[in-house]
């Protein structure tokens, strides 16, 4: 088979890399076309070398404890940060600060990161993500796509459909998947009903300190809460989540938690509950102040949706909210207008769990049932209002008209979408550019890599007519994902000199080892292409230590040249750190094994990296 490219001699490597990818092809006597709309779609997509994505994707890694990061439309990976997981690669986890943030764990299951914002848009500081699997939450500085912060989040049990952000960060909201009794105590489940709760947390986030804290808790009914989303403009004071399982089943939730026709829409007004707080409205249980519903009675009510809903969804201009039952083939849209009036009126269809609960008609604008659409899931917007819903069971993405009603368009994707992403899709005006479908399965979409598949998410121009342009493997599967303009984040490339930071080195003739009892204090610096461990020693790159000794290690990167990482590894010690230019990090170990290991830098640093090593003496303790 004979290949045939045009003469590209003369061009640049970008557009010879075009060029080939679009050329046609000679097969024997007969010239074999591309087809015109894939060499459109992969120009769409197509970023030169030396050009950059115009959006990052920050994606949650789900059981992974990570967060992926990508850039659009090339939707090539750029980027893992490790959050609620170790991570050897960056030695996450393994150094004193990190460690500290870990909080004893070793694992997370990361869910529905969410940016801070102001004025209801993308800042570009902070990134916001949740742990499912341990209850925590963390904070992520976007100038250095390093996480700052982890938090426990007391009297919950899995902060699922969070976080989401009001509309200047007051606060990140976190409500629970799983119901259990306050301070996770131990209570029989025939006791549900009366015992166990569905808290939602209110945290806060200082900036000056980089810290979360709970700043006030809401202990709803023994519910499940799916996903969540804040209110903009005319609805900022609003938030809305959504529940299931208000059977309030305790097994076989499959079966058990779909018996009744309808759950329910959570509507409360945070700024009615923070004043709440203040009055002194609320109890205090396991340190946390904890307003319960039917005892504080106000600024909370329900709202009757379709059964076992998934995605609620705040349009662009803050005067309605979407909501869908996976077990339902409509979409409903709600009025925030209309809501509020039913409150104003005391429009109630009586109580659950203390709270009211609104008449549906009242606050229902329509129903939207697309021709043959099966299983809505979750919806973003365009820069037109223009909504885009999952629909998992018929593997499709549909675009309608909130106003009407009116289905526009459809694409297919591969297959069942959960979650998707638009572009700056949660803020008050997006970018109506691109939307990605966050798909469950993949099956037949790559390379085949045995019983267990990648998942996908697929990259699909809403610009125009809807198509899919571009197909991205990722794994684990990914619960919800932002997309942010590039531009909105700053990062800064090299940490700064700072001669008083605590435990730091800068020069050759300032590190040394001491040792206080049975600790040994090293501090050290890396630089291409060696460690310094004491500069007045005969071999500056050796700890000596005793067998049983506990040692300190303090390593300053002193190369202060962007992207001239350095690692530190113990041979055989299970021991992995990384030190980027000009930081410092801390390493403790016990030295608990006589012998000589080498240590070495694991990060690729220079020509001599190889020669980047030293030695670990541990001497035996007879």
């Amino acid at each position: 088979m004979k290949k045939w490219f045009p003469v590209v001699s003369g061009i640049t490597a970008g557009f010879l890399a075009a060029t080939v990818f679009f050329a046609d092809f000679n097969v024997g006597s007969k010239t074999v076309a591309v087809d015109p709309a894939k060499k459109s779609n992969a120009e769409k997509v197509y970023v030169p070398f030396g050009e950059k994505d115009e959006y990052y994707l920050f994606a949650s890694g789900g059981h992974s404890g990570q967060m992926f990061i990508y850039g659009v439309p090339s939707m090539r990976h750029i980027r893992t940060v490790p959050v609620f997981s170790q991570d050897s690669a960056t030695g996450y986890g393994w150094d004193e600060h990190t460690k500290e943030l870990m909080g004893g764990y070793t694992w997370g299951d990361l869910h529905h990161p969410a940016f801070s914002e102001t004025n209801g848009d993308y800042d570009g500081k902070w990134m916001f993500a949740t742990d499912v699997g341990n209850s925590r939450a963390a904070v992520m500085g976007l100038d250095s796509f390093t996480v700052r912060d982890i938090i426990s989040v007391p009297n919950t049990s899995g902060p699922h459909c969070a976080a989401f952000v009001t509309e200047n960060t007051e606060y990140i909201f976190l409500p629970t998947r799983f119901a259990v009794p306050l301070g996770s105590e131990y209570a029989s489940l025939d006791e549900y009903s009366e015992k166990y709760r569905g808290v939602m947390s209110a945290v806060s986030f200082d900036e000056t300190t980089e810290k979360l804290g709970v700043a006030w808790q809401v202990a709803l009914p023994p519910w499940s809460y799916d996903l969540s989303d804040a209110g903009k403009g005319m609805s900022k004071d609003w938030a809305v989540l959504t529940t299931y399982n208000t059977e309030e089943a305790t097994t076989n939730l499959e079966i058990n938690a779909s018996q009744a026709d309808r759950d329910y829409i959570v509507l409360f007004n945070w700024k009615e509950l923070e004043k709440m707080v203040a009055d002194g409205q609320f109890d205090e249980v396991n340190g946390q102040k904890i307003i319960f519903p039917e005892k504080h009675k106000g600024s909370i009510y329900l709202i009757p949706v379709a059964k076992s809903p998934h995605g609620v969804d705040v349009t662009p201009d803050g005067k309605r909210f979407i909501a869908s039952g996976k077990l339902a083939p409509a979409m409903t849209v709600f009025s925030f207008e209309k809501a509020f009036a039913a409150i104003g009126n005391k429009d109630f269809s009586g109580e659950r769990n203390g709270i009211p609960v609104l008449n549906y008609e009242s606050v229902m604008e329509r129903e939207v049932n697309p021709e043959n659409a099966l299983g809505p899931l979750h919806t973003q917007f365009d820069d037109k209002g223009m909504a885009y819903t999952t629909m998992f069971i018929s593997s499709e993405v549909v675009k309608w008209d909130p106003n009407t009603g009116e289905t526009l368009d459809r694409v297919a994707v591969q297959y069942s979408p959960g979650h998707s992403v638009a572009a700056e899709g949660d803020t008050m005006s997006p970018d109506g550019k691109y939307l990605v479908a966050l798909n469950k399965i993949a099956k037949d979409s790559y390379l085949s890599v045995g019983p267990s598949h990648p998942e996908s998410m697929q990259l699909i121009d809403i610009s125009g007519k809807m198509e899919v342009i571009q197909s991205a493997p990722v794994n684990p599967e990914p619960h919800y994902a932002q997309m942010i303009k590039a531009d909105k984040i700053k990062t800064f490339t090299v940490y700064p000199k700072d001669e008083n930071r605590p435990n730091s080195v800068w020069k050759q003739e300032d590190t040394r080892i001491e040792r206080i009892g049975d600790e040994v204090h090293v501090y050290g610096i890396a630089m291409r292409s060696k460690f310094i461990f004491d500069a007045k020693s005969q071999r500056p790159d050796v700890i000596e230590v005793n067998e049983g000794d506990n040692v300190v290690l303090h390593l300053t990167n002193i190369d202060l040249d962007q992207d001239i990482t350095h690692g530190f590894a113990i041979n055989m010690h299970d021991i992995n750190i990384e030190v980027q230019p000009g930081q410092t990090n801390t390493l403790k170990f016990k030295a608990d094994k006589a012998g000589t290991y080498p240590l070495y830098c694991t990060n690729f640093c220079s020509a001599l990296h190889q020669e980047m090593t030293g030695y670990l003496l541990v001497k035996p303790k007879q």
